[in-house]
């Protein structure tokens, strides 16, 4: 017969660390037995601008800023708490998605912040600068804000 009531005897981490073992012990037969439980998790996910859905690469905004930040006095400290906002954004969505475009605005703004070559840097590749024109307008735009 089965019994619903039953103790936990001893608990471990599964040595890849996503599982949890667990022995336990049946309180009216004492029967022992293992149970695993596993954390069910729903990826976060970017909406691209063509409407895909893909899931959100932690690694892959890193390496954006990376390229933007190159040879600039921005720490990896900051770069990993660029992408933890991102992170914590996505976490408060009921959605659990943002859009790459949210998500680049955010990354745009706080590298505004930190260092404005980094950031025109980034702003080029991530608004798809065609011409000198484009770029000039967004250092336009960031000097007038400076002075403001």
């Amino acid at each position: 017969m089965r019994h619903l009531e039953d103790k936990v005897i001893d608990s471990r981490e599964s040595r890849e660390g996503e599982a949890i073992r667990r022995r336990r012990e049946c309180l009216q037969c004492e029967k022992r037995f293992t149970t695993y439980e596993r954390i069910d998790e729903v990826p976060y996910m970017v909406v691209k601008k063509d409407g895909r859905r893909e899931k959100f690469d932690r690694q892959k905004v890193l390496n954006g800023l990376l390229k933007a930040c190159e040879k600039r006095p921005v720490s990896m400290g900051k770069l990993a708490e660029l992408v933890d906002e991102v992170e914590s954004k996505l976490a408060e969505t009921a959605e659990r998605e943002l859009s790459t475009t949210t998500v680049g605005e955010i990354l745009m703004g706080r590298l505004r912040d930190i260092d404005k070559v980094a950031y025109v840097r980034f702003a080029s590749v991530y608004r798809d600068f065609q011409d000198e024109e484009a770029f000039f307008n967004e250092l336009k735009d960031l000097i007038q804000k400076k002075r403001n």
